[in-house]
């Protein structure tokens, strides 16, 4: 497993002082007032920052970073990916990273094996597992009815397949 996750793309500066205007990648974007350090993603590697300050703008997030402190220093960043430990992203009760979810093997109740999870949508209301075999890709809406066990130890994913899914 990754030690950490992209939660965030930086898409511009904002203002003089050096906030960097980040497109967030995790479900509660007031997550970001409790990050104390982040990482931003280059060529070279993961550079490490502390977080000085966080605002909110529309579905964006301002970030002012300890030793990017004008337009010019924050400009430098524009595109690049933030990072943060594992450890330090909260995630719900019965919610999974994506990336943890990906691979994972997926079976009916009834041991009959579908294939392995390669995707995952998020259109609205509930996600979907793209699961595929080598033969055929099945769409699985994430709901109690269809989604019974996610083990993620053991790469698996127990389903029930209701009428009418494939």
């Amino acid at each position: 497993m990754e030690n950490t996750l992209e939660i965030g793309q930086i898409v511009n500066s904002y203002g003089i002082k050096g906030f960097l205007k980040v497109v967030p990648l995790v479900d509660n974007i007031n997550q970001y007032k409790d990050f104390k350090t982040i990482y931003i993603e280059n060529k070279a590697g993961l550079k490490e920052f502390d977080v000085e300050e966080v605002k909110f703008s529309k579905n964006l997030v301002l970030l002012k970073l300890k030793g990017i402190d004008d337009i010019s220093e924050a400009e430098k960043y524009k595109n690049l990916y933030i990072r943060a430990k594992r450890e330090d992203i909260k995630l719900e009760d019965g919610a999974y990273f994506i990336v943890d979810l990906i691979g994972l093997d997926v079976y009916t109740l009834d041991e009959k094996y579908l294939g392995k999870i390669i995707q995952v949508l998020q259109p609205g209301a509930n996600d979907v597992y793209v699961v595929k075999d080598n033969e055929k890709e099945v769409l699985l809406p994430v709901i109690p009815d269809v989604i019974k066990k996610i083990d993620i130890q053991a790469k698996r994913v127990d389903v029930n397949l209701i009428e009418g899914l494939i």
